[in-house]
């Protein structure tokens, strides 16, 4: 395996890591995925600093009201900066969401994610997030995964 080999099964495992979290809608479990001082865009605020201010603001919205979320690495595609301390992610993914009438919709989409890590061989940390739904889907999602609903997968 060579040196950017390695760097994507990390880039991989951060993506599943964080798949587990929105899951199991584990915010704790998730920030150390994240630096504190992340820079974020997402689907309730255009622009947000903060990780704290990101789980406040935009996951507590999203990952306790959706199901079955899980990325499609097969399709994950990175760019490796050449010290190998920087990277970019881009991944899309799947979910299913519940309209106000409690009806079940397809919630694809896609996201962005810049990694940084101090050093090579270390885990990534996110350090700026673009996570996007496909043109079409709504954009929000009035389910419960944790009473109402299947468990996601």
């Amino acid at each position: 395996m060579d040196k950017q080999d390695e760097d994507v099964v990390l880039i991989r495992r951060w993506f599943r890591t964080l798949q587990v979290c929105v899951q199991t809608v584990d915010f704790v479990s998730s920030r150390p995925l994240f630096a504190d001082d992340m820079i974020t865009f997402g689907s309730f605020t255009s622009f947000i600093v903060g990780r704290e201010a990101t789980e406040q603001e935009q996951w507590r919205h999203v990952w306790g009201h959706i199901d079955r979320f899980r990325w499609c690495l097969d399709d994950l595609r990175t760019l490796i900066s050449g010290d190998r301390l920087t990277a970019v992610g881009v991944a899309v993914f799947e979910s299913i969401g519940y309209t106000e009438d409690d009806k079940v919709f397809d919630r694809p989409g896609r996201a962005t994610i810049v990694l940084g890590r101090k050093a090579v061989g270390e885990e990534w940390v996110a350090q700026h997030t673009h996570v996007s739904l496909f043109p079409g889907t709504p954009s929000r999602s009035f389910g419960s995964t944790k009473q109402d609903h299947p468990p996601a997968l």
